[in-house]
């Protein structure tokens, strides 16, 4: 039901933009996880209740941004600045029952997508 998409190849200090399309329903909240090799998944960024409020981990803060369009079937991940340590696998994940205190958790969110892989080169 979601479909990630945009990952690549990229050096140092570029962007790139990841999209996560919803098919068949909307959702209220999306986030972002990444996975690096021989690492947990860690959150990245989520769009909570519709957009009304954005969150980021410390290690992304100021460099990417989560939007989505006005149909809230598709969310962005706008990614600058690129770092060697960005280099991961991305998945996208959505829900319409995500409580605040668990926006940065992903079993909060039930629907996955399939990931998209970035890399980051020095």
């Amino acid at each position: 039901q979601l479909q990630a998409s945009g990952g690549g190849l990229v050096q140092a200090g570029g962007s790139l933009r990841l999209s996560c399309a919803a098919s068949g329903r909307t959702f209220s909240s999306y986030a972002w996880f990444r996975q690096a090799p021989g690492r947990e998944r860690e959150f990245v960024a989520a769009r909570w209740r519709r957009g009304g409020n954005t969150y980021y981990s410390d290690s992304v803060k100021g460099r990417f941004a989560i939007s989505g369009d006005n149909t809230q079937s598709t969310v962005y991940l706008q990614m600058n600045s690129l770092k060697p340590e960005d280099t991961a696998v991305y998945y996208c994940a959505a829900d319409n029952g995500v409580i605040l205190s668990t926006v940065r958790t992903s079993s909060a969110y039930k629907t996955w997508g399939q990931g998209t892989e970035v890399t980051v080169s020095s």
